[in-house]
């Protein structure tokens, strides 16, 4: 296919079109969408710079102008580019295996868009391109121990205006295993009367219920009475968890807090995130509570079992009981 230079007087009609279709057909978040257009910048202006003969070793491509990106330059992109973008996020972005994928991905969505509900294009270059093999690796957790060292260490906090938010906060993550996002949106018409269960709103606008045992329970109620005295916001006054501003907690604020506490605890050396504390509650789930793949795959709000299944690895109890159950393990050899 002829390759095409890129005018300047042409607006990115095509970004704007693909974001469009994500967020109203796919019901992707505005962020998720944003972020695959960040890739998608990167990606074009990675063709720019590469058809410009820059240096792209040395050369800072993130102000390069898109404004002739029309839908004939997206047909004029070949197979051989996209493959030389891959290898410029790796050797010059540094860019791991997974920003790798995850960039592919974004680069696979836009141009099945557009060959196939589009129809625009009748060629797609990515078609045939294999996403970069993911490194595997077991999730970062905390053990039950560190966990109930996590919320003591909360609860004794007694300087903190915020210690019954922030308890209540952290007793949901461990043990509902929900996202950040999730528990930010959480809303006061989200609970159910009778505090035995809540509504989130996970990936793609899905919603599910989260049933909560006598801890979350417990530790709602007694947030629930401070929250009634607090003043909040007109236009936040809808959601549960409010910050020190009086107005919706946002996601930096429950990581900030997050790593204060794993720090006081001494966990802090675990570089653990909110994140992991989803996977904490999913592991305690599976491994002590021995909680079916197939429900746990319902409690995460996973799309597929296979997500979920990254939990199913076995303890280090289980391990070393099994090592000591092998029949040759007394069998030491004879002293002279």
């Amino acid at each position: 296919m002829p390759k095409r230079e890129l005018a300047n007087h042409t607006s990115i009609k095509v970004l704007d079109d693909f974001k469009s279709y994500k967020i109203t057909i796919q019901n992707c978040s505005v962020k998720t969408a944003e972020e695959y257009l960040v890739d998608l910048r990167t990606f074009f202006r990675y063709i720019v710079a590469s058809r410009a003969k820059m240096d792209l070793y040395s050369a800072d491509i993130s102000s390069l102008p898109l404004d002739g990106l029309d839908i004939d330059y997206v047909k004029s992109v070949t197979t051989s580019e996209i493959y030389g973008f891959l290898t410029y996020s790796a050797d010059v972005r540094h860019n791991a295996q997974s920003a790798r994928a995850r960039k592919l991905s974004a680069i696979k969505s836009f141009y099945r868009y557009y060959a196939k509900k589009a129809r625009l294009i009748d060629f797609d270059p990515s078609a045939d391109i294999d996403s970069p093999k993911p490194k595997k690796s077991l999730p970062k957790y905390l053990s039950l121990d560190e966990s109930l060292a996590l919320l003591k260490t909360v609860n004794e906090d007694y300087e903190s205006p915020s210690r019954i938010r922030d308890y209540a906060i952290i007793t949901l993550f461990l043990n509902c295993g929900m996202r950040l996002s999730e528990l930010c949106g959480i809303r006061l018409s989200d609970i159910s009367s009778d505090m035995k269960n809540l509504r989130v709103v996970g990936k793609g606008a899905k919603e599910r219920i989260i049933y909560l045992n006598e801890a979350c329970q417990t530790a709602l109620i007694e947030y629930m009475s401070l929250r009634k005295t607090q003043t909040v916001r007109p236009e936040d006054r809808i959601y549960l968890f409010i910050s020190a501003h009086q107005r919706k907690i946002s996601p930096k604020t429950v990581q900030w807090m997050v790593y204060k506490y794993l720090d006081k605890a001494g966990l802090g050396y675990r570089r653990l995130s909110t994140h992991k504390l989803r996977h904490t509650a999913a592991t305690l789930m599976y491994q002590s509570g021995n909680v079916d793949v197939r429900i746990l795959k319902d409690i995460l709000g996973h799309e597929q079992l296979n997500t979920t299944q990254i939990y199913t690895h076995v303890s280090d109890d289980s391990m070393r009981k099994a090592m000591s159950q092998n029949p040759l393990s007394g069998v030491k050899p004879k002293k002279e």
